[in-house]
Formats: structure tokens, C-alpha cells, sequence
């Protein structure tokens, strides 16, 4: 055997042809120092304390855009529940769209009204008369071809469903 002399090399594998060789390591890059701050980039506590323009401001502030009367948040839904809003449960004092009875407004194409409500029980005195002073006043709204109304017993009513302006109205808040 032959031993190897200190200036032998054992074999080094060459440079792929995509890479690039370095001859020397790159130099450091400058270190950061409370000096090199500039002045007017520095906040004063009051500003820094100030609570900073919310980016989403203009995002949540934006209606969703319609292609027809009907959707969600059309003009017309809108005007529907504003209607709706006026009917008031005549043994509580607050509006049935607060209470929570009306599940749901939706509003087609051809502007057709479907309201889907509900009652607080089975056995309300105003069972029969209710949904069709619904229908009434959903059809009377200007631009609205058809009203429906749906009575639906399931998910039953419950206090729950009530807004927070009602629930302040009758004293449970």
C-alpha cells in the first residue's frame, strides 16, 4: 500500500452544468444599528397607541352586486322585510321580523315574494289571520308580482330566535 502525500486531493465530484461556482464565500451583509433608523419612521406613543385604519372597512361596507331584483340583500328583499317590519304580534309589543317568526324572504327572478314563517305556537290566537296579513303586506310592497307564504312548524319557535332589539324591548336582556 502507498500512502498518500498531504498535498493529494482525493477527488472532488465536478459542478453540475445548471450551478454556479463560487471562488469566494459572499461577503456579510451590514448589520442593523439603532443609528442607521431614520428619524421620521419613528413612531410617537400617541400613534403608536392610536388604533390604525381597519383594512376591512371598505370590504364589510360593500353591498353584494345584483344581477335582478331578487337575492339576497336586493333592493327588493330589503323592502319586503321593511314591510314585514311593520306587523307587530298584537299580544307582544314588538314586530314579527324581530321576533324571529319569519324564517326566511327570498325574492325570484320574476320577482315572486316566497316568506317562510312561522308562529309562536300551534294555538295562537292569530294563527289564521297571521300568515295572510303576511302575504298582504309582502304583496303590497311596489315591485313585487306574487306573494307566498309558507307556514312551517319546524325548527319550532323560541325565544332564541328573537333579535337583540327585541330582546331588550321586552326587558330579557
Amino acid at each position: 500500500m502507498t500512502e498518500e502525500s498531504p498535498d493529494k486531493k482525493d477527488f472532488v465530484a465536478a459542478p453540475a452544468p445548471n450551478e454556479q461556482v463560487l471562488t469566494q464565500a459572499p461577503p456579510k451583509p451590514p448589520r442593523a444599528r439603532v443609528e442607521d433608523v431614520v428619524e421620521d419612521a419613528v413612531e410617537t406613543p400617541k400613534e403608536t397607541m392610536e388604533r390604525k385604519r381597519d383594512y376591512l372597512e371598505g370590504f364589510l361596507q360593500k353591498k353584494p352586486k345584483q344581477a335582478g331584483p331578487g337575492g339576497a340583500g336586493g333592493e327588493l328583499q330589503e323592502a319586503v322585510v321593511s314591510a314585514l317590519k311593520e306587523i307587530y304580534d298584537p299580544e307582544i309589543p314588538v314586530n314579527i321580523y324581530d321576533l324571529g317568526l319569519i324564517y326566511g324572504v327570498e325574492v325570484d327572478d320574476e320577482s315572486d315574494v316566497t316568506v317562510t314563517m312561522t308562529l309562536t305556537t300551534p294555538h295562537c290566537p292569530v294563527a289564521e289571520t297571521m300568515p295572510g296579513e303576511v302575504e298582504l303586506r309582502a304583496a303590497s310592497v311596489p315591485g313585487v308580482r306574487d306573494a307566498e307564504v309558507n307556514l312551517v312548524w319546524d325548527p319550532p319557535w323560541g325565544p332564541d330566535k328573537m333579535t337583540d332589539e327585541a330582546r331588550l324591548e321586552l326587558g330579557m336582556l
